[in-house]
């Protein structure tokens, strides 16, 4: 199965090596591109001295902007499975076989990393922890996701979810409406148990304030989400 390691960069110039390092030890058969989303540091610059690929945008879109732009890629050079891993390297990659086995074998379209299946690593703060049960519940609630880490953004994507989210993925803010977007076009949604760890260098975006805000703007988003997404169009994109 032919795939693609996606990992989304916003200004991590000191993480970069040792991600990239990773995951080349983890999954060598992958291909791997960098989307640097509108960095002011030499993340580009790094990782075109590691010999990656590097998909530049001259502004910052975010995080959706960014991952969005490595499934077009994905999905325009023909890739079979495309996985995502941050680039501060809170990602383990010795994962990544395990999330493509399900999508090898036909019994998943997305597979999504979850910290808390798993014994230890880093499980983010309190008030953190407390929204991301709320929006495994509320995604359980609106459209019957049963996820338990609905924010990971350690994730497998195979060729029908790999046409879709080339096609639609949400800008701000993206994983959890990702899955509702999946589950109600159709595809199979499932959990496999990872590790995380805590980023080396710098901070989160992600502060107190702007964890309610993700709260409030995720639950309106899959509010609003329609019930059923064109699935006819991703059976279509999938197999061109």
């Amino acid at each position: 199965m032919r795939t693609l390691v996606i990992m989304p960069a916003y200004n991590e110039a000191r993480n970069l090596p040792r991600a990239i390092a990773s995951v080349r030890a983890a999954a060598p058969a992958c291909d791997l591109c960098v989307v640097d989303d509108g960095s002011t540091d030499s993340t580009a610059e790094v990782a075109r001295a590691l010999g990656v690929r590097v998909l530049r945008s001259p502004l910052n879109l975010g995080i959706g902007g960014a991952v969005q732009t490595g499934y077009l890629w994905a999905r325009d050079h023909g890739y079979d499975a495309a996985v995502q891993v941050d680039g501060d390297g809170q990602h383990d990659p010795r994962f990544i076989a395990e999330a493509l086995a399900p999508l090898a074998a036909g019994a998943a379209d997305v597979v999504i990393g979850s910290r808390f299946l798993a014994e230890g690593g880093f499980r983010s703060t309190p008030l953190r922890r407390a929204g991301i049960r709320y929006l495994a519940w509320f995604l359980r609630a609106r459209c019957g996701a049963r996820v338990t880490d609905p924010t990971s953004g350690f994730r497998a994507a195979g060729a029908r979810a790999v046409a879709l989210f080339a096609r639609q993925y949400p800008s701000d803010y993206p994983e959890p409406e990702a899955i509702a977007l999946a589950v109600r076009s159709g595809l199979a949604v499932r959990e496999i148990p990872v590790r995380m760890e805590e980023r080396l260098h710098g901070r989160s975006s992600i502060t107190a304030w702007r964890t309610v805000y993700y709260l409030v703007k995720v639950s309106l988003a899959l509010m609003l989400l329609p019930a059923r997404v064109a699935r006819e169009q991703v059976g279509t994109e999938a197999t061109r």
